[in-house]
Protein backbone atom coordinates (compact mmCIF):
# COMPACT_ATOMS: atom_id res chain seq x y z
CA UNK A 1 0.00 0.00 0.00
CA UNK A 2 1.47 3.45 -0.52
CA UNK A 3 2.10 6.13 1.81
CA UNK A 4 -0.70 8.32 2.43
CA UNK A 5 0.65 12.06 1.42
CA UNK A 6 -1.35 14.59 3.80
CA UNK A 7 -1.63 18.01 2.36
CA UNK A 8 -2.58 21.24 5.19
CA UNK A 9 -3.09 24.43 4.06
CA UNK A 10 -1.32 26.50 6.99
CA UNK A 11 -2.22 30.12 5.26
CA UNK A 12 -4.15 30.71 2.00
CA UNK A 13 -4.50 34.64 1.73
CA UNK A 14 -2.85 36.78 -0.23
CA UNK A 15 -0.29 39.39 0.32
CA UNK A 16 -2.15 40.74 3.71
CA UNK A 17 -3.80 38.39 6.08
CA UNK A 18 -7.21 39.05 7.11
CA UNK A 19 -8.94 37.46 10.33
CA UNK A 20 -10.19 34.01 8.37
CA UNK A 21 -6.81 33.98 6.36
CA UNK A 22 -3.19 33.76 7.03
CA UNK A 23 -0.17 34.56 5.14
CA UNK A 24 0.79 31.55 2.07
CA UNK A 25 2.03 28.13 3.87
CA UNK A 26 1.37 24.65 3.14
CA UNK A 27 3.03 21.14 4.64
CA UNK A 28 2.80 18.18 3.52
CA UNK A 29 3.25 15.38 5.12
CA UNK A 30 5.48 12.08 3.83
CA UNK A 31 6.87 8.94 5.59
CA UNK A 32 6.91 10.58 9.09
CA UNK A 33 8.37 13.75 7.56
CA UNK A 34 6.87 17.41 6.71
CA UNK A 35 7.53 19.25 3.77
CA UNK A 36 6.55 23.21 4.12
CA UNK A 37 6.07 25.25 0.83
CA UNK A 38 6.36 28.66 1.49
CA UNK A 39 6.42 30.22 4.81
CA UNK A 40 4.65 33.36 5.82
CA UNK A 41 4.24 34.94 8.96
CA UNK A 42 2.80 33.05 11.64
CA UNK A 43 3.77 29.51 10.14
CA UNK A 44 5.07 28.05 12.89
CA UNK A 45 1.86 28.74 15.09
CA UNK A 46 -0.56 27.74 12.15
CA UNK A 47 1.26 24.38 12.46
CA UNK A 48 0.58 24.10 15.92
CA UNK A 49 -3.19 24.73 15.46
CA UNK A 50 -3.45 22.18 13.29
CA UNK A 51 -1.02 19.03 15.20
CA UNK A 52 1.54 19.23 12.84
CA UNK A 53 4.54 19.18 14.61
CA UNK A 54 7.54 21.57 13.38
CA UNK A 55 9.80 19.18 14.81
CA UNK A 56 9.51 16.70 11.68
CA UNK A 57 10.11 19.44 9.19
CA UNK A 58 13.05 18.38 6.09
CA UNK A 59 13.03 20.90 4.10
CA UNK A 60 11.20 24.43 3.26
CA UNK A 61 10.69 25.30 -0.20
CA UNK A 62 10.12 29.07 -0.78
CA UNK A 63 8.94 30.70 -4.42
CA UNK A 64 9.99 33.69 -4.17
CA UNK A 65 11.30 36.18 -1.67
CA UNK A 66 8.61 38.41 -1.53
CA UNK A 67 7.96 39.02 2.43
CA UNK A 68 4.31 37.55 2.87
CA UNK A 69 5.88 33.97 1.46
CA UNK A 70 8.93 34.10 3.49
CA UNK A 71 8.96 35.94 6.67
CA UNK A 72 7.77 33.08 8.62
CA UNK A 73 11.31 31.46 8.78
CA UNK A 74 12.77 33.83 11.32
CA UNK A 75 10.36 33.15 13.83
CA UNK A 76 10.34 29.12 12.61
CA UNK A 77 14.04 29.05 13.01
CA UNK A 78 13.76 30.13 16.41
CA UNK A 79 11.56 28.17 17.74
CA UNK A 80 13.60 24.66 16.66
CA UNK A 81 16.39 26.16 18.09
CA UNK A 82 14.85 26.95 21.31
CA UNK A 83 13.77 23.20 21.51
CA UNK A 84 17.33 21.61 20.49
CA UNK A 85 17.02 20.80 17.15
CA UNK A 86 20.38 18.92 15.83
CA UNK A 87 19.30 17.70 12.10
CA UNK A 88 20.19 20.30 9.30
CA UNK A 89 17.20 22.09 7.86
CA UNK A 90 17.34 22.96 4.67
CA UNK A 91 15.62 26.01 2.33
CA UNK A 92 15.23 26.16 -0.87
CA UNK A 93 14.95 29.35 -3.08
CA UNK A 94 15.42 30.59 -6.78
CA UNK A 95 19.18 30.70 -7.27
CA UNK A 96 20.81 33.96 -6.99
CA UNK A 97 18.32 34.83 -3.87
CA UNK A 98 20.25 32.88 -1.01
CA UNK A 99 21.78 36.01 -0.05
CA UNK A 100 18.14 37.42 1.40
CA UNK A 101 17.52 35.08 3.66
CA UNK A 102 20.75 35.55 5.61
CA UNK A 103 18.82 38.45 8.08
CA UNK A 104 15.61 35.88 8.48
CA UNK A 105 18.16 33.76 10.30
CA UNK A 106 20.66 36.06 11.73
CA UNK A 107 19.32 39.28 12.57
CA UNK A 108 19.08 39.23 16.39
CA UNK A 109 22.35 36.85 16.46
CA UNK A 110 20.24 34.14 18.59
CA UNK A 111 22.02 30.44 19.20
CA UNK A 112 20.84 27.98 16.63
CA UNK A 113 22.64 25.17 17.37
CA UNK A 114 22.77 23.12 13.92
CA UNK A 115 22.76 23.72 10.36
CA UNK A 116 20.25 25.99 8.21
CA UNK A 117 21.22 25.04 4.60
CA UNK A 118 20.47 27.56 2.49
CA UNK A 119 20.04 26.04 -1.34
CA UNK A 120 19.41 27.45 -4.66
CA UNK A 121 17.42 26.16 -6.97
CA UNK A 122 17.18 26.24 -11.00
CA UNK A 123 14.55 24.49 -13.02
CA UNK A 124 15.06 20.77 -12.91
CA UNK A 125 14.84 18.37 -9.82
CA UNK A 126 15.94 19.87 -6.32
CA UNK A 127 15.66 17.14 -3.98
CA UNK A 128 15.90 13.16 -4.09
CA UNK A 129 14.17 11.20 -1.12
CA UNK A 130 13.18 7.72 -0.18
CA UNK A 131 10.34 7.20 -2.21
CA UNK A 132 9.76 10.75 -4.12
CA UNK A 133 11.30 14.20 -5.54
CA UNK A 134 10.69 17.48 -5.45
CA UNK A 135 11.21 19.52 -8.62
CA UNK A 136 11.08 23.13 -9.42
CA UNK A 137 9.66 25.17 -12.44
CA UNK A 138 9.91 28.62 -13.65
CA UNK A 139 6.93 31.23 -13.03
CA UNK A 140 6.40 34.30 -14.13
CA UNK A 141 6.23 36.87 -11.60
CA UNK A 142 8.09 40.16 -10.32
CA UNK A 143 11.23 38.90 -8.95
CA UNK A 144 12.92 35.45 -9.30
CA UNK A 145 10.27 33.21 -9.05
CA UNK A 146 9.66 29.17 -9.02
CA UNK A 147 6.80 26.61 -8.33
CA UNK A 148 7.62 23.45 -7.38
CA UNK A 149 6.33 19.63 -8.50
CA UNK A 150 6.31 17.04 -5.32
CA UNK A 151 6.38 13.26 -7.32
CA UNK A 152 6.02 10.23 -5.72
CA UNK A 153 8.47 7.18 -7.30
CA UNK A 154 6.29 5.50 -9.74
CA UNK A 155 6.25 1.90 -8.52
CA UNK A 156 5.18 -1.95 -10.06
CA UNK A 157 2.30 -3.94 -9.05
CA UNK A 158 2.50 -7.59 -10.01
CA UNK A 159 -0.04 -9.80 -11.51
CA UNK A 160 -0.48 -12.75 -8.49
CA UNK A 161 -2.44 -14.84 -11.34
CA UNK A 162 1.02 -14.77 -13.30
CA UNK A 163 3.45 -14.83 -10.33
CA UNK A 164 2.07 -17.69 -9.48
CA UNK A 165 1.67 -19.52 -12.58
CA UNK A 166 5.59 -19.10 -13.06
CA UNK A 167 6.50 -19.66 -9.47
CA UNK A 168 7.52 -16.53 -8.81
CA UNK A 169 7.67 -15.58 -5.01
CA UNK A 170 9.21 -14.65 -2.22
CA UNK A 171 12.98 -12.89 -2.67
CA UNK A 172 12.25 -13.51 -6.36
CA UNK A 173 9.55 -10.29 -6.69
CA UNK A 174 12.51 -7.90 -4.88
CA UNK A 175 15.10 -9.60 -7.40
CA UNK A 176 12.94 -8.96 -10.48
CA UNK A 177 12.04 -4.96 -9.44
CA UNK A 178 16.01 -4.56 -8.61
CA UNK A 179 17.49 -6.29 -12.16
CA UNK A 180 14.44 -6.16 -14.30
CA UNK A 181 14.86 -9.56 -14.77
CA UNK A 182 15.38 -12.85 -13.38
CA UNK A 183 15.99 -16.79 -14.89
CA UNK A 184 13.63 -19.11 -13.92
CA UNK A 185 14.79 -22.75 -15.25
CA UNK A 186 15.34 -22.10 -18.80
CA UNK A 187 13.30 -19.32 -18.89
CA UNK A 188 13.57 -15.59 -18.55
CA UNK A 189 10.99 -13.18 -16.93
CA UNK A 190 10.87 -9.61 -17.01
CA UNK A 191 9.60 -7.45 -14.92
CA UNK A 192 7.12 -6.31 -17.33
CA UNK A 193 5.73 -9.86 -18.17
CA UNK A 194 4.26 -10.06 -14.33
CA UNK A 195 3.98 -6.82 -13.02
CA UNK A 196 1.99 -3.09 -14.42
CA UNK A 197 3.71 0.04 -13.77
CA UNK A 198 1.63 2.11 -11.60
CA UNK A 199 2.28 5.86 -11.97
CA UNK A 200 3.65 7.77 -8.31
CA UNK A 201 0.99 10.77 -7.28
CA UNK A 202 1.80 14.45 -7.44
CA UNK A 203 1.16 17.41 -6.39
CA UNK A 204 2.12 20.42 -8.09
CA UNK A 205 2.23 24.67 -6.24
CA UNK A 206 2.40 27.34 -7.59
CA UNK A 207 1.81 30.50 -6.13
CA UNK A 208 2.48 34.54 -7.37
CA UNK A 209 2.65 33.80 -11.13
CA UNK A 210 0.87 34.78 -14.55
CA UNK A 211 -0.25 31.72 -16.22
CA UNK A 212 2.48 30.27 -17.66
CA UNK A 213 3.12 27.30 -19.83
CA UNK A 214 5.73 25.46 -17.60
CA UNK A 215 2.45 25.21 -14.80
CA UNK A 216 0.80 23.25 -17.53
CA UNK A 217 3.59 20.93 -18.66
CA UNK A 218 4.09 20.25 -14.71
CA UNK A 219 0.77 19.88 -13.77
CA UNK A 220 0.11 16.94 -16.15
CA UNK A 221 -2.16 14.44 -15.23
CA UNK A 222 -1.26 15.71 -11.61
CA UNK A 223 -3.34 14.44 -8.56
CA UNK A 224 -3.49 18.31 -7.00
CA UNK A 225 -2.74 21.21 -8.49
CA UNK A 226 -2.21 24.20 -5.78
CA UNK A 227 -2.23 27.33 -7.76
CA UNK A 228 -2.79 31.20 -6.34
CA UNK A 229 -6.01 32.60 -7.52
CA UNK A 230 -5.40 36.40 -6.34
CA UNK A 231 -8.56 37.92 -8.33
CA UNK A 232 -11.50 36.97 -10.45
CA UNK A 233 -11.76 37.73 -14.36
CA UNK A 234 -13.28 41.33 -13.38
CA UNK A 235 -9.76 42.56 -12.22
CA UNK A 236 -8.11 40.61 -15.12
CA UNK A 237 -6.64 43.71 -15.41
CA UNK A 238 -4.98 44.15 -12.16
CA UNK A 239 -3.88 40.57 -12.42
CA UNK A 240 -1.52 41.13 -15.46
CA UNK A 241 -0.03 44.34 -14.00
CA UNK A 242 0.68 42.72 -10.93
CA UNK A 243 1.70 39.44 -12.62
CA UNK A 244 -0.60 37.20 -10.82
CA UNK A 245 -3.82 34.82 -11.93
CA UNK A 246 -7.00 35.00 -11.95
CA UNK A 247 -9.52 32.07 -11.13
CA UNK A 248 -10.44 31.09 -14.71
CA UNK A 249 -6.89 31.78 -15.75
CA UNK A 250 -5.79 29.28 -13.01
CA UNK A 251 -8.74 26.82 -13.86
CA UNK A 252 -7.72 26.88 -17.55
CA UNK A 253 -4.17 25.65 -16.49
CA UNK A 254 -5.55 22.56 -14.81
CA UNK A 255 -7.38 21.84 -17.73
CA UNK A 256 -5.17 21.68 -20.21
CA UNK A 257 -3.03 19.79 -17.48
CA UNK A 258 -5.93 17.17 -17.09
CA UNK A 259 -5.31 17.62 -13.40
CA UNK A 260 -7.76 15.35 -11.38
CA UNK A 261 -8.09 18.62 -8.66
CA UNK A 262 -7.41 21.97 -8.44
CA UNK A 263 -7.23 23.82 -5.23
CA UNK A 264 -6.83 27.59 -5.39
CA UNK A 265 -5.68 29.51 -2.54
CA UNK A 266 -3.45 33.16 -2.46
CA UNK A 267 -6.96 35.00 -2.25
CA UNK A 268 -7.25 38.74 -2.51
CA UNK A 269 -8.17 39.99 1.05
CA UNK A 270 -10.91 42.09 -1.03
CA UNK A 271 -12.74 38.73 -1.21
CA UNK A 272 -14.40 37.79 2.17
CA UNK A 273 -15.60 34.80 1.00
CA UNK A 274 -14.11 32.70 -2.24
CA UNK A 275 -17.44 32.13 -3.65
CA UNK A 276 -17.30 34.26 -6.13
CA UNK A 277 -13.54 32.72 -7.57
CA UNK A 278 -14.94 29.14 -6.83
CA UNK A 279 -17.64 29.65 -9.38
CA UNK A 280 -15.48 31.19 -11.73
CA UNK A 281 -13.29 28.57 -11.81
CA UNK A 282 -15.42 25.37 -11.67
CA UNK A 283 -17.23 27.09 -14.91
CA UNK A 284 -13.62 25.89 -16.34
CA UNK A 285 -12.87 23.41 -14.39
CA UNK A 286 -15.28 21.50 -12.54
CA UNK A 287 -13.34 19.62 -9.71
CA UNK A 288 -11.92 22.86 -8.10
CA UNK A 289 -11.93 23.96 -4.32
CA UNK A 290 -11.25 26.80 -2.88
CA UNK A 291 -8.37 26.26 0.56
CA UNK A 292 -9.03 28.08 3.70
CA UNK A 293 -6.78 28.03 6.91
CA UNK A 294 -6.16 24.42 8.19
CA UNK A 295 -8.22 22.58 5.29
CA UNK A 296 -6.61 18.97 4.80
CA UNK A 297 -6.80 16.30 1.97
CA UNK A 298 -5.31 13.06 2.17
CA UNK A 299 -4.26 11.44 -0.97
Amino acid sequence: MPLPINITFLGTAGSTPTKERGLPSVAMEYDGNVYIFDCGEGAQRQLMVYGISPYRIKAIFITHMHGDHVIGVAGLVRTLALNRRADPLYIYVPRGEESKVTPLLTFDRAMMGYEVKVVGVKSGEVLKGRGFSVSAFRLRHSIPTYGYVFKENDRYKFDKEKCRRLGIKGEVHSKLLAKGSVKIGNRTVRLKDVAVEVPGRKVVYAADTRPVSATVEASRSADIVIHEATYTNELKKFAKERLHSTAAECAEIAKDAKAKRLIIFHISARYKRPDELLKEARAVFKDTDAAYDGMRITI
